[in-house]
């Protein structure tokens, strides 16, 4: 009888060990978002700035999986909305940044991140499946993105000078870093 209660005691230990390091995990994907959220490069021609947050949120779906990824990105836009001063520099902050002209994008972080890691969660890990997966999120956020800037600006042609085609370079060098780094990380959390 006591074996079983000390084997119990271990079990719900262990449990609650692994549920704590899962938050800590997302708390801490959630602060990496955060930090390259603040690296920006203002584009003088659009109100959507050049940024590493979706390059996170990207490496972090890719990296911890669906569920944790998705956690961590909301767990962001939490933060956020809050005030905390975690979105681009570029815009308001708060929640006025989450209903301004990239919100669009904001919104689309955690649907990116869970899309991600879902894609990358099936099958064997590699390189290709990594960049599958980025493709199919990123063609989430610039969807979200877009429309949003499309209802902002009331016209899709300049959502899509805005929003769309002036990233596209950037955007092939992030999903690519994203999914060789990602293929490192990948099962180390």
């Amino acid at each position: 009888m006591a074996k079983a209660a000390l084997a119990t005691r271990e079990t719900t230990g262990a449990q609650n060990f692994s549920l704590l390091r899962h938050y800590a995990v997302a708390i801490c994907a959630s602060a990496v978002i955060a930090v390259c959220a603040r690296l920006i490069l203002p584009l003088p021609f659009t109100p959507v700035p050049l940024t590493l947050a979706n390059f996170a949120v990207l490496l972090v779906g890719l990296s911890l999986g669906s569920k944790r990824g998705f956690v961590a990105a909301a767990l962001y836009l939490g933060w956020g909305a809050v005030g905390l001063p975690v979105f681009s520099p570029a815009g308001p902050g708060g929640v006025a940044q989450l209903l301004g002209p990239t919100a669009g994008y904001l919104w689309a972080f955690p649907l990116m991140a869970f899309v991600a890691g879902w894609i990358a969660e099936r099958g064997a890990r590699s390189f290709a499946r990594n960049l599958a997966a980025g493709i199919a999120a990123d063609v989430l956020l610039f969807a979200g993105g877009t429309a949003w800037l499309a209802v902002f600006t009331h016209s899709w042609q300049h959502a899509l000078v805005f929003g769309l085609y002036p990233f596209f370079a950037a955007e092939i060098m992030k999903l690519m870093v994203a999914a060789a780094l990602a293929r490192r990380l990948q099962g180390n959390f």
